[in-house]
């Protein structure tokens, strides 16, 4: 079963609208051609951001010549010949269809089984080149793991994860769906998508986890399984899926603009279709490219960052972290510093309530970039002569301390350390960039979080990947997020004497984090102490739950295996 007679009938496609139009028919079908689509973006991104120069050795292959926006250029865009996506198409089915025998596993209720998506995800990942470099551009789509080229067949980690998908949508499995987090991928399958199952590699590789549930990683409260909140996608966010992964980087100064403005426009019919209501990062990327070219007639970039984050808290339960990224991001780069320092703060909020785990390494750069570079440059910035009032607003101080405890509180219970020196010492530096007089304005209060019985005071480890997979973490407790406001002037006191010391005016801030709790008055001092704020900052935290002692004579293995000095 090849390509139908609609489908034929778009072809060739000769510039970006008549590739938009293929998308259009697809998106209208029940089951968009996964496979089909991808190989198209793949093609027209080889030869307009890999491959630049045109080729006179390839068969068919021919390239449309328009005018540029300058009058001595000229554009050109690679036409996708019936002939050459035929083929392509006709060797990924033949390849799949000829290495697994559906016969060999029985479908009663009309669902896959995890040996089945197994065997799928062998099929793909026993295809692939035995040694590349994993993380190079453009090898996300179904076009560079059929053709290979000179690099050989390779697919990067989210790409093994859509491939497979596309290759069960090739065998007739319509209950298997892409899964995705903010910095992973995986399928889910079964009836409703009730389970999950690794089929692609995360981070230095683990061939080992694939065919295994992700239930283990929800329970460890990592955010890379976001506990659970991830994207179960449909057919149609799948097609979002490959559009995001769009590359149009030509080298590490230079974007093909035919891809962005393809990126752009598919982004747009998957918005106007509704496609991209449960998809965050989706939006958040649409925003960018409206930021860059902005699209008249359409809404403004932020609002759709405010869109994605809507998303992320009307259908993931706030768990997202990169719609706060988006947002705060086009305010730096906007130096909108309050701003800015509340998205932030926002995101530190949602990361507060999740373990750090080995594998959190992503969104860690992250925040130690904003922290330890974008931040005090920011503030540098401001507190240039002639520069924005922003060190004088009380307002942005709390937002600054608000995102600083939620990164202390996401340390928390977590079995590896988040904050060193480094971070002390942009902390100090930061502070020190607003007035002594700003720092006094407010309040600073300590969140009663019930002692020991808060359960993330009490939270454990999360199981070792080897172990059965435990129950899903608690739903999460109500956030706290709730803006600075401003306290308001205390009642005069009655009859004679002196009066009591107003309280001072400005934003009431209420730590959650042990550290920052800590450290309210070396926060609010009319001079910062660095060495104090350090010692405090870098602290070993002290809300790991207490291991029973040993008996007398019970040494652990580890101890008594531990080599002597100078051996």
């Amino acid at each position: 079963m090849g390509l139908k007679p609609w489908q034929k009938a778009l072809f060739p496609l000769r510039s970006v609208a008549a590739v938009v139009r293929l998308f259009e028919a697809e998106l209208r079908q029940p089951e968009p051609d996964l496979v089909l689509l991808s190989l198209v973006l793949g093609f027209v991104e080889h030869f307009l951001a890999v491959n630049r120069v045109l080729p006179t050795n390839v068969p068919g292959l021919t390239f449309e010549s328009r005018p540029g926006p300058d009058p001595q250029t000229r554009l050109y865009f690679p036409v996708a010949e019936l002939s050459i996506v035929a083929a392509l198409y006709a060797r990924f089915t033949a390849q799949i269809r000829g290495a697994v025998d559906l016969s060999l596993y029985p479908r009663p209720d009309g669902c896959s089984s995890r040996e089945l998506v197994r065997k799928v995800s062998d099929v793909i990942w026993n295809s692939l080149s035995r040694s590349y470099f994993k993380d190079r551009a453009h090898i996300q789509s179904l076009f560079s793991f059929i053709t290979g080229g000179c690099w050989g067949t390779k697919l990067d980690s989210s790409g093994v994860a859509f491939a497979v998908v596309g290759a069960c949508q090739v065998l007739g499995l319509p209950d298997v769906h892409l899964a995705l987090s903010e910095d992973h991928a995986w399928v889910a399958f079964g009836a409703g998508g009730s389970q999950t199952a690794e089929v692609t590699w995360h981070g230095k590789g683990n061939e080992d986890r694939r065919g295994q549930p992700v239930q283990a990683g929800v329970a460890e409260r990592s955010w890379l399984y976001l506990k659970g909140s991830y994207l179960r996608c449909t057919r149609h966010m799948e097609v979002a899926f490959m559009v995001c992964a769009i590359n149009p980087s030509i080298d590490g100064h230079t974007d093909s603009l035919e891809l962005l403005q393809l990126q752009q426009r598919l982004l747009w019919l998957l918005y106007d279709m509704g496609h991209l209501d449960r998809y965050p990062m989706a939006l958040g990327n649409l925003a960018d490219l409206e930021e860059l070219e902005p699209t008249p007639g359409r809404p403004d970039p932020l609002t759709l960052y405010h869109q994605g984050i809507h998303s992320a808290r009307t259908y993931y339960n706030n768990e997202h972290i990169y719609p706060y990224l988006y947002l705060a991001g086009f305010h730096c780069r906007n130096k909108n510093v309050k701003e800015a320092l509340e998205a932030w703060a926002d995101t530190a909020t949602v990361i507060q309530d999740y373990n750090y785990c080995r594998e959190d390494e992503e969104i860690y750069k992250e925040f130690f970039d904003v922290a330890n570079d974008v931040i005090p440059n920011l503030l540098k910035e401001a507190g240039a002569p002639g520069g924005l009032p922003a060190l004088q607003d009380p307002e942005c101080f709390a937002h600054l301390l608000r995102f600083y405890d939620g990164i202390c509180r996401w340390e928390e219970g977590s079995p590896t350390p988040v904050l060193h020196v480094g971070w002390a010492t942009f902390l100090v530096q930061s502070l020190g960039r607003f007035d002594g007089q700003v720092r006094f304005w407010g309040s600073l209060e300590g969140a009663d979080l019930g002692g020991p019985e808060d359960p993330r005071d009490c939270r454990r480890r999360g199981p070792r990947r080897e172990s059965k997979p435990e129950e899903p973490p608690t739903p999460k407790k109500p956030s706290e997020r709730r803006p600075p406001h401003r306290a308001p002037p205390p009642p005069a006191t009655p009859g004679p004497g002196p009066a009591a010391p107003p309280a001072p005016p400005g934003p009431v801030l209420r730590f959650r984090s042990q550290k920052m709790r800590g450290m309210k008055e070396l926060l609010r001092a009319a001079k910062v102490n660095s060495s104090a704020i350090k010692l405090q900052l870098t602290a070993q935290s002290q809300v790991q739950p207490r291991r029973p002692r040993a008996r007398p004579g019970a040494y652990p293995l580890p101890f008594l295996k531990r080599p002597r000095k100078g051996s």
